[in-house]
């Protein structure tokens, strides 16, 4: 079993192989994201995180998912022309994946077995859950799709000084 992030790899959403070790070292976000729903313009606010502490070591990893309501229906092609052209994201995205069961990429299994979410459970309940990574490449939080982007910062403050 994987014991850190760069343990995986994926890959990236213009189909290039992205190995997590390359962040080896940083602090790391890892949200599953999707193009039409409620929680979409959190984008905005992982572009600013993203601008705001990038040079200290923060990265942000955006892995769209389609199981929520079929709210990113598109090709990685159509959600990266998205994500660029109405929030400007530049932070890296990954080609799309499923969180959750049994063809869930492992990264997602990893993260959700090392920090579960309310009352226990292991599955990611909706678009925009976010993973707060250590510089150790371990797990430090997990985070619900309504928890803003800016309701983090001290988290990640924190993460970034540790």
């Amino acid at each position: 079993m994987a014991a850190t992030l760069a343990d995986f790899d994926a890959v990236s959403i213009d189909g290039q192989p992205a190995p997590l070790s390359a962040y080896r070292g940083q602090v790391v976000l890892v949200v599953n994201t999707a193009s039409r729903c409620g929680f979409t313009p959190q984008f905005e606010g992982l572009e600013q995180l993203w601008q705001a502490w990038r040079e200290r070591g923060l990265v942000i990893v955006g892995f769209p998912s389609n199981e929520f309501g079929g709210q990113d229906p598109g090709t990685n092609d159509e959600i990266a022309s998205f994500c660029q052209l109405n929030y400007g994201v530049s932070f890296p995205m990954m080609a799309k994946v499923k969180v959750n069961g049994a063809d869930a990429h492992p990264l997602w299994k990893w993260l959700t077995a090392e920090a579960r979410g309310v009352l226990g459970t292991q599955a990611v309940k909706w678009n925009f859950t976010k993973f707060l990574v250590g510089r150790d490449g371990r797990v430090i939080k997990r985070f619900a799709p309504t928890d803003s982007p800016a309701s983090l910062a001290a988290d990640i403050e924190k993460a970034l000084s540790a």
